[in-house]
This record gives structure tokens, C-alpha cells and sequence, in this order.
């Protein structure tokens, strides 16, 4: 894995972030993940980014696009290295020729900048946001300040470097807000409902314009929720698997009623492949899913893969406030991707099958994640902080006084 060194200075990485390049080689028993997809190479495409790589939905991306495409494409994985990304994430692909790794972040011009001209980048995939939608609520400005000024930054870097000819953006389903009854087709309004898909939908707009006024060739990916190995466990499923295995009772927002499309993780790096290779610049594009769950479903459905008997249901299933407002439905209408050539391998029983029994081997992945099993992340004290978890969200810091964030010095690279 080639990393770029030099651009950390005299300083190198912050204490605070130190933690991300201990080798603690848990990773190196596990599988490397990818999707099933190859196509035939395309000759215009040679060096692709995907920021937000180490992250949990990026780095399947990073290793399928690595391990599918070894004599074609060099992947570089972009990432600031925030709490819920984690370097074992693409340790596995050290050892491969056409993978790199650069720590930056996205708001900042001189790290995009650096990282396109080192790579000479052709290609982005550009994933990196902040995802979890408690956190929205309380500490918003965090969401506005990463996806959508990073994704203002990354435009007018690669306004500036000249030499990008494919733009992916990865949305999400939530820009579109609550599918109570048809399912949402790329053209639909879009109508978000919380600060978290409002970041999103606001980043779109600014991608639109750059399409428009700057002729860049960008492509709009909305994604339903996806799950599998290797997500950070702030979010429902692995944050369930984890509280089971601590013998612990599984909290839903309000009835538990609300319902989602989950689609396998390697089911998205194949529809990001097959967008790549067979969709057309200046689209958007629905991943949707078969498979329609609500968080209590969800709930039972692991009792079963744990093997506790359904008559002990109320001692481990629970109900807490909801969130300030929780959308009942999300759902997308897909066939415009699935006229591509994608199809939805796994279906949800299996997924959830194989992401229970990798939490069970590779938990540790994440460090200490003891503080972010609780159903509300809160902000306080002035510093963005997890419910039942003492200090503050590593990377980030609020001035009380201004309500401004800024990360540490030292810690991304200069």
C-alpha cells in the first residue's frame, strides 16, 4: 500500500489520530470483500479516487474496484481518517501495486489539489460525507461544513486541476424524504426532511451547477440504506449485533415501525461498477433494494440468528423516544439501473447472516466502541460528543463561543 509520506511535514500525524496507523493485524484474517461485477475495462479511465475510502461503504468500493481491475485501473482511497473510518478497512490491499492511500480531507483545496496532481487523476468517485442522522440534529453545522462545503471545495479543486473526466457523486435515498406510497424515481422532487439528507440534497445542487456553468461530467448516485461487514457500529445493524453480544437489550426509536430498503454492501460496489462502466455522464441513478425492513423486523429477525427464544421478545427488544422527526418510509424506484445490466445478488436474511458471523470474528476492527451503543448521539459541553461517551468526537472540535468547528492542527496533510 503506497502512502504518501511526504506531505506530512515535520509534524506527522496529530496524537489524536495516531490511533488510525497502529497495525493491530486484525485484519490480516479476514476476507477481502468485494462485489462480483467485472466488466470490460474502459480505456479513457486510469487512475480513480474515491474519497471517504476508508470508510465503510468506500472501502468495499476501494477493494472491488482494486482486486477486480489490477491491470487497468490505480485506485486511490482519500480519506481524513474521522471516528468512524478505520485503515484496516483496505490494509489487506497493502501489498497491491495499483492501490494507494492519502490522508486528506476534503475541505481543504491543498490536500484535493496535492492528491489530484501526485495521482493525475481521471476519475472520482466522491463518497466522503457525514452520514449519521442523530448526529445531524444536534450538531449540524458539522454536516453542512463536510458535505457540502467539502463537496464545494472538491469542485473547485477539480475546476482548477483540469484533468477530471468522469464525476461520480453518491447521494442518498433520504434527499428524496418519505415514500409513503409510490417509489421514487430519479425525476421526483426532492423534499428532505432532516439536516443530515438536507446537507445531501444542497451538495447535489452545487453539483448540478457545476454541470451547468462548468461542463463538469458528473454523475448523481442515490443509494437506499446499505449494510454488511466492515460498517462502523453507530449505525442500526452492527450496533445491534454488538449490543446482542454483549447480552444487552436492542432500543428502538419510537414503535420501531419505520421501515427501510437494506441493500449488501457488495451489491452497492457492483452498482457503482456497472454505473461506471455502462451508465451515462450527466444522469442520476436510484440503487434500490428488494428487501423492505422495519427497525423491529430487524429486531427479531437477529433473536433468531442468536438463537434466543421468541418468548423472551420483551426482554430484549425495547422502545425509546424517537428521533425529532423520523421519516415512516424510504424507498426508490430502480430500473433505471437495473436496465444496465445490475441486479441485487444477496437478499437480506443472507447479509444479515454473513454480517453477524464478521462481527463475531472481527469486532475489535473499530477500537473501543462502547460509547457509541447508545440510541442517541447528543452534542454537549460545547464539543461533539456520543451519548455515554466521554470527550468528544475525535477530529473535531466546537468553539462554544462561535458555534465554528475546526479540526486540530497537524492532523491531515499539508
Amino acid at each position: 500500500m503506497a502512502v504518501d509520506d511526504s506531505a506530512w511535514g515535520t509534524s506527522g500525524p496529530s496524537s489524536l489520530e495516531s490511533r488510525f496507523f497502529v497495525d493491530d493485524g486484525i485484519w490480516r484474517d479476514a476476507p477481502i470483500l468485494t462485489g462480483q461485477t467485472q466488466w470490460q475495462p474502459l480505456t479513457g479511465v486510469k487512475n480513480i479516487l474515491v474519497t471517504g475510502g476508508e470508510g465503510f461503504i468506500g472501502s468495499w468500493l476501494v477493494r472491488h474496484l482494486t482486486i477486480k481491475y489490477p491491470d487497468h485501473y490505480n485506485v486511490v482511497s482519500f480519506d481524513k481518517l474521522d471516528y468512524c473510518s478505520s485503515l484496516n478497512n483496505a490494509r489487506m490491499l497493502e501489498s497491491k501495486p495499483n492501490f494507494s492511500f492519502f490522508h486528506g480531507d476534503v475541505t481543504r483545496p491543498g490536500d484535493v489539489l496535492k492528491c489530484l496532481r501526485i495521482h493525475s487523476i481521471d476519475t472520482i468517485f466522491h463518497l466522503a460525507a457525514h452520514t449519521h442522522v442523530d448526529l445531524s440534529f444536534g450538531n449540524s453545522y458539522t454536516f453542512t461544513k463536510n458535505n457540502v462545503l467539502g463537496t464545494h471545495v472538491l469542485l473547485e479543486s477539480i475546476k482548477e486541476y483540469g484533468g477530471i473526466q468522469r464525476f461520480y457523486h453518491i447521494s442518498t435515498d433520504e434527499v428524496y424524504g418519505e415514500a409513503l406510497a409510490a417509489d421514487m424515481a430519479e425525476s421526483s422532487t426532492l423534499d428532505p426532511s432532516n439536516p443530515y439528507s438536507a446537507s445531501k440534497a444542497a451538495a447535489e445542487m452545487i453539483v448540478k451547477g457545476y454541470v451547468k456553468s462548468h461542463g463538469l461530467p458528473a454523475v448523481v448516485i442515490r443509494l437506499n440504506n446499505v449494510m454488511g461487514p466492515h460498517q462502523y457500529p453507530e449505525k442500526v445493524i452492527p450496533k445491534f449485533i454488538s449490543l446482542l453480544r454483549r447480552s444487552k437489550p436492542l432500543l428502538l426509536h419510537g414503535d420501531g415501525r419505520h421501515t427501510r430498503r437494506y441493500l449488501y454492501a457488495g451489491d452497492a460496489a457492483e452498482a457503482f461498477d456497472t454505473i461506471l462502466h455502462r451508465g451515462t455522464i450527466g444522469q442520476t441513478y436510484n440503487v434500490d433494494s428488494h428487501d423492505e425492513v422495519s427497525n423491529l423486523q430487524l429486531a427479531e429477525k437477529l433473536l433468531a440468528l442468536f438463537g434466543l427464544p421468541a418468548g423472551d421478545r420483551d426482554a430484549w427488544i425495547r422502545h425509546t423516544s424517537d428521533r425529532k422527526f423520523n421519516d415512516r418510509r424510504y424507498a426508490v424506484d430502480g430500473s433505471k439501473l437495473r436496465a444496465l445490466g445490475w441486479r441485487q445478488r444477496t437478499g437480506f436474511d443472507e447479509a444479515l447472516r454473513v454480517t453477524v458471523e464478521w462481527y463475531g470474528r472481527f469486532e475489535g476492527w473499530f477500537g473501543d466502541i462502547e460509547g457509541v451503543l447508545t440510541p442517541h448521539p447528543v452534542v454537549g459541553g460545547g464539543k461533539v460528543v456520543r451519548s455515554g461517551c466521554k470527550g468528544m468526537a475525535p477530529g473535531m472540535e466546537e468553539d462554544a463561543s462561535t458555534g465554528a468547528f475546526e479540526r486540530p492542527a497537524g492532523n491531515v496533510m499539508e
